[in-house]
């Protein structure tokens, strides 16, 4: 969930530290979004209820009522004036917002409909057809619309007068635009070439569901909302009118607990997202959409949680339970993919495709769709945390929780990730965050890390050692009486390797044909994973987004493994790059994936420095797809002034490191652009 770039160093420390501290302590421009060209393109929607979505229809009460027509603070039925125009904003598959041409939604309040100028949960409704006629269903109450005895649209319970509740639907000219994101992409996306390989780049580590985390309150934003962007986009309410009340968000982003930013966001975006916000969301879906249209094939969306940092924050709405967090981000990624699909006019007909084989994966991104595969990045996998060196876990917990997991579609595990659990030790972070991780390590597991000498070429990070008033502020959220360790200055290991759970967990996901992810692990405990994974000869393995030393990348390649490097400064991507490159086994494809740790409290590549331009705006990507600034509400973003602010601007980061690369460009892209069939590759040796 972090990086090693010394960029970002310090935010496992201040996230730590602001989560102690806080325990104790519209008019928008409306946007025309229309639906972008698909590939492989199902010809339009056929089905009477998903194929409403984005239409423009009026309203007529089943016999002979008339037509429904805006009136006063509500709606009303008249058979003396022309309809009112009605956009169907598809909320998900089967519900949709009726949008009206001054922009205001027909919502069904109790006993009541008025006409809202923001949609609520009470203008959802959810439609059905039969015979030419509809009923609407308020999602949320189960109260239907109506037409009432004096003619206003009402809501009643279903059943008593069915008469009442049926609609025709006649297509019609004059609806608003509902306001949307931009994507600013023009073309359509290339899936495969004339050989069948797939092209198009793989990020192998990111967090689109992250707003469900650490008890779902502390990150700010969805990735979607059935009410649309307007209510997926909006800062927390604890941020207060100016943000000075956001501490999380000040202490992890700014560094201090005294700053400040315009809480805002949609439409205006003045101050976040930024490439620098650890709390405020960057994977909206259509952001996502834009980097797909830019080149993105495979999406490896790792549901992740901590449960230590879940306890201290004092805001939740979820459970602190890391297996449970796992199956709500689980299903919230398939609420995505059907959101997706009612937008394009049914299921199976949008571009955001869960997979859960390679052979479907392959399938979907050949297509020049994206395929979204599930990842686990939690501290506790399975239960399994560790309490004064006692096991919370056994063998079989370990096994029903891979079968929960693998049934839940999963299939990339990182075992271990930030504080030592019952299945081995972690790397460390270094300096300050390393200092502040270990106390948490304390929290969770009731001891700080043990060190020993390094005795292979593979280190973990070297902890450090802070001064003095650094460590008192650290040391102030441990029991009273507990101080923190002095270690050694220079490198050191984790002394805490696989054990016996571990490695019985690491052969499971073998068993079960899952990809090991190996990112996170102490240098300890990777070797003896690896050591498994080359007796047993199982290609499936990772480094997901460069949280492992390089000095295992050869076995990983050997085994005909996939390595993807954080996405962090061109200058270190790229130069990452070619190490890896200089040893990668010919025997296999050789092709480069990034690990963009987006919504994981890792800060996201900054603009280039000295006001360098590497990105040329409108430029093409390997596929022929033009891009330009992506604009979402009044902002434009733009690489070169704004950094990786938010996920959709991949592509644009990409554009900037081939840029970068000099004369090494063209071989960079190319290499980039084969990442997604070098991913797919060695998951189908995984799985034979």
């Amino acid at each position: 969930m972090t990086a090693r770039s010394g960029s970002v160093q310090r935010r496992a420390a201040a996230l730590l530290g602001a989560v102690v501290a806080v325990t104790l302590a519209a008019t928008t421009a409306a946007v025309a979004a229309p639906l972008s060209p698909m590939p492989d393109d199902p010809g339009p929607a056929t089905d009477p209820v998903y194929g409403l979505a984005g239409g423009c229809y009026t309203l007529a009460a089943d016999g002979g009522r008339g037509v429904v027509v805006r009136d006063g603070n509500g709606f009303r039925t008249t058979d003396t004036a022309s309809a009112t125009p009605f956009r169907m904003q598809a909320a998900q598959l089967g519900r949709f917002l009726f949008v009206a041409d001054d922009g205001t939604s027909i919502t069904g309040g109790p006993g009541a409909v008025t006409a809202a100028p923001q949609p609520t949960p009470d203008a959802d409704w959810t439609l059905t057809h039969t015979d030419g006629l509809y009923t609407a269903v308020g999602t949320v109450t189960g109260r239907q619309l109506s037409v009432g005895a004096d003619g206003r649209l009402t809501v009643t319970d279903p059943g008593p007068a069915p008469d009442a509740g049926r609609f025709r639907l006649a297509a019609a000219t004059g609806c608003t635009d509902v306001p949307e994101a931009d994507v600013n992409a023009t073309g359509v996306p290339a899936g495969a070439d004339a050989s069948g390989q797939v092209l198009g780049f793989v990020d192998a580590h990111v967090h689109m569901n992250a707003n469900e985390f650490i008890g779902g309150e502390i990150r700010c934003g969805k990735p979607y909302s059935p009410l649309g962007v307007a209510a997926a986009l909006r800062d927390c309410d604890d941020h207060g009118p100016d943000g000075a009340t956001a501490l999380l968000e000040n202490v992890l982003s700014h560094g201090t607990p005294f700053d400040n930013h315009d809480t805002t966001m949609w439409p205006s975006f003045a101050d976040v997202p930024a490439y620098d916000s650890m709390t405020h969301e960057q994977t909206y879906y259509r952001w996502v959409e834009r980097a797909w249209r830019g080149g993105l094939r495979i999406f490896t969306n790792l549901l992740v949680s901590n449960r230590v940092l879940c306890e201290l924050y004092p805001l939740r709405s979820n459970p602190c339970d890391e297996m449970e967090t796992a199956r709500i981000q689980a299903r919230q990624a398939r609420e995505i993919q059907d959101y997706v699909d009612a937008q394009y006019g049914g299921p199976g007909r949008g571009w955001f495709r869960i997979v859960d084989s390679p052979a479907r994966a392959r399938e979907v991104a050949a297509s020049g769709k994206l395929a979204v595969t599930l990842g686990v990045e939690i501290s506790e996998p399975f239960g399994c945390g560790i309490r004064d060196g006692a096991p919370q876990c056994t063998e079989a917990d370990i096994d029903a929780g891979l079968d929960e997991l693998y049934a839940l579609g999963v299939r990339q595990v990182i075992l271990a990730h930030k504080f030592d659990n019952a299945l081995g030790g972690v790397r460390f972070d270094e300096g300050i965050t390393g200092i502040a991780v270990n106390a948490g390590n304390f929290l969770g597991t009731g001891r700080f890390w043990e060190t020993e000498p390094c005795v292979s070429a593979a280190e973990d990070n070297p902890i450090g050692n802070v001064d003095a008033d650094t460590a008192g502020q650290v040391a102030a959220m441990l029991p009273p009486g507990v101080t923190l360790p002095v270690y050694p200055e220079g490198p050191s290991c984790n002394a805490r390797g696989l054990t016996d759970l571990g490695a019985y967990a690491v052969r499971g996901l073998i068993d079960r044909g899952m990809i090991v992810d190996v990112d996170h692990m102490s240098a300890k405990a990777a070797d003896a994973a690896l050591t498994i994974l080359e007796d047993a000869r199982y290609p499936g393995v990772v480094s997901s987004h460069g949280w492992t030393d390089p000095a295992n990348y050869p076995r990983i390649y050997t085994l005909g493994g996939f390595v993807a490097s954080y996405a962090g400064p061109a200058e270190n991507f790229v130069d990452e790059w070619r190490a890896a490159r200089d040893v990668r086994d010919d025997d296999y494809f050789f092709g480069y994936g990034f690990g963009a740790d987006t919504n994981g409290f890792g800060a996201q590549p900054a603009p280039p420095e000295n006001g360098r331009s590497l990105v040329d705006y409108p430029f093409t990507a390997f596929d022929g797809t033009v891009l330009d600034r992506q604009q979402a509400g009044t902002r434009v973003f733009d690489f070169n002034r704004d950094g990786l602010a938010q996920y959709g601007m991949i592509p644009d980061w990409i554009e900037a490191m081939r840029t970068y690369a000099g004369t090494d460009g063209d071989q960079f892209l190319t290499d980039l652009s084969r990442g997604a069939e070098a991913y797919l590759q060695m998951w189908e040796r995984a799985t034979r």
